[in-house]
């Protein structure tokens, strides 16, 4: 499987949509994937969120689920 092949192209949301958007949807039914730098993280995030740095993505891929949606910032 290709990594591209894990997602689908969603529009960007600003932040009073993707807070809609999440409101909508019972929590573990989507992963909220922070892909900041651990120091960023820690500085603050948004409750529930897995960090995954975006440059460690290729690699830890596979601790995303694959079906369910994912919303990342």
């Amino acid at each position: 499987m290709k990594f591209s092949d894990l997602f689908t192209h969603v529009k960007t949301m600003d932040a009073d949509e993707a807070r809609k958007w999440l409101e909508e949807r019972p929590q573990g039914s989507y992963t909220l994937l922070d892909v900041r730098e651990p120091e960023e993280y820690e500085g603050g995030h948004i409750p529930g969120a897995a960090l995954i740095p975006l440059s460690e993505l290729p690699d830890r891929i596979s601790e995303i689920d694959p079906q369910n949606p994912v919303l990342a910032y």
